[in-house]
């Protein structure tokens, strides 16, 4: 490949997508250790990767409209100057990104882009795998260990001599299908409490509702719903005795940092696509959450302390 010295990176997505990319990102630097690598992402993912060690800078999509003529100027600007472009997001929106950048250097789906990922089975492939198979087509296919000490830098203080258990009750309010009934994660709370583990709430704080409603069934359990940063969360979770939670990011966390997991899925996404990955993760998937009984849950438990 020709001398790359500027390369611009384009990973938006939601939490879980972003993590999944950690291995990605790691490879990318490994493989060009000398160039300026700049990554383009949602702003709500800057903190994370300023403190990562894969980027020289980290830029913020605005997301503008495409009515929006002066945004999509600002957004121009930022594309431009780069000698390749990984376009790690693949969607619609990051494809013309991809265009807009008047760069051919490239991977991407885009048709213009030089090494364009075209396999037809990129949509039937887990995210990791398909990035694997994307980055493949550069020449990139080692992938080092990641060091997380920067990600599991800041402890939180809270006072607990018990072994403990990660509840994540809550994800995208857009998609309530993909929770385990409220009550359920109550119950098992209670016979978390019976077997000597103290069981704490964890999430964001627009889950604070849940987190009511789990205390009311739990009074026990401790509540630290929109009291933990990502990292925060991160050497929580890898000191649990087990997390367990529905399909969404924080779960991500747990696989990524090796702590053991449950993970619940339900028919509205493919765990096959986009379960989190990791040596202590255990999958359970019902076709309608409600269905998933918490005998079930708790039986499954038992595998992971």
């Amino acid at each position: 490949m020709m001398s790359v010295k500027r390369i611009l990176i384009i990973r938006l997505g939601a939490l879980g997508d972003f993590i999944q990319s950690f291995y990605p990102f790691a490879a990318i630097r490994q493989y060009y250790p000398n160039a300026e690598i700049t990554l383009l992402t949602s702003a709500s993912f800057v903190d994370l990767a300023k403190r990562s060690p894969w980027f020289d800078r980290v830029i913020v999509d605005d997301k503008p409209s495409w009515f929006n003529i002066a945004g999509l100027i600002r957004l121009v600007k930022k594309l431009r100057g780069y000698d390749y472009i990984f376009d790690l997001q693949t969607s619609r929106r990051s494809t013309r990104y991809f265009r807009f950048a008047g760069q051919r250097q490239g991977s991407a789906i885009a048709k213009t882009a030089s090494h364009r990922h075209d396999n037809e089975e990129r949509n039937r492939l887990h995210t990791f795998d398909r990035q694997k198979d994307q980055l493949s087509k550069v020449g990139i296919t080692d992938y080092p260990e990641l060091d997380l000490s920067w990600f599991l830098s800041e402890m939180i203080d809270f006072s607990i001599d018990r072994p403990y258990v990660v509840l994540v009750p809550g994800c995208s309010a857009r998609r309530m299908e993909k929770r385990w009934p409220i009550q359920y994660y109550g119950e098992i709370a209670n016979i978390c409490l019976e077997k000597g583990l103290v069981p704490i709430i964890a999430g964001g704080k627009e889950e604070k509702e849940i987190s009511r409603q789990i205390l009311q069934l739990c009074p026990k359990a401790m509540n630290l719903i929109g009291k933990t940063s990502l990292f925060q969360l991160g050497h929580l979770m890898k000191n649990a005795q087990f997390s367990l939670g529905n399909d969404t990011g924080p779960m991500h966390i747990a696989a990524l940092v090796g702590g053991c997991s449950v993970v619940l899925f339900s028919s509205s996404s493919n765990p096959a696509l986009t379960a989190p990955r990791g040596k202590h993760v255990k999958i359970l998937y019902e076709a309608d959450l409600r269905n998933l009984s918490v005998k079930k849950v708790a039986q499954e438990l038992n595998w992971v302390h």
